[in-house]
Formats: structure tokens, sequence, C-alpha cells
């Protein structure tokens, strides 16, 4: 298995826990508590953190699937590429 694939796993399976966790303090009445409260917070923001990460990689992966497609349109006849200009090696004194 590739590290993506296991960073994509790894990050499901913490949304699921934190959301899970959240759902669990606030079905059993602990979320009205200060103390509580607070590890609620926690658990829907490690699931926010994770949740944007996992729509950063599928986004990339959408993309890395899109280039080589672009990169298959050739250029017009007659089209040249740029090459940037030549600059003269500095001397050392």
């Amino acid at each position: 298995m590739s590290d993506r694939g296991f960073l994509f796993l790894f990050s499901c399976v913490v949304i699921l826990a934190s959301l899970g966790a959240a759902v669990w303090l606030a079905a059993t009445g602990q979320a009205v508590s200060v103390d509580g409260l607070f590890l609620l917070i926690t658990c829907l923001l490690i699931a926010a953190a994770f949740g944007l990460y996992v729509m950063f990689m599928i986004k990339s992966a959408m993309e890395s699937q899109q280039a080589p497609a672009a990169k298959t349109a050739k250029a017009p006849p007659g089209a040249q590429p740029k090459t940037a200009p030549l600059v003269p090696a500095e001397k050392a004194e």
C-alpha cells in the first residue's frame, strides 16, 4: 500500500473516531459540563482538520489525473518554446 493510501485511511479513521466521540459526548450528556464542552470542541476541531487534509488529498489526486491530459495537447505548428537569455558567467578574482 502506498503512503498516500495509508494516510487517507488513517485520516478517515481519525475523522470517524472524533465524530463518534463527539456524538457519544452529546448523547450521554457529558457535553453540558465545561470539561465536556472543551472535549467536544476538541473532537470537532480534530475532525475538521483531518477532513480538510482529506479534501486536499482528493483535490490533488484529481488534479494529477487531469495533468497528463493537458500535457498531451499539442502546441500550434510553428510555435517555438521561449528560452531564457544567456548570461555570461562572472569571473572569480
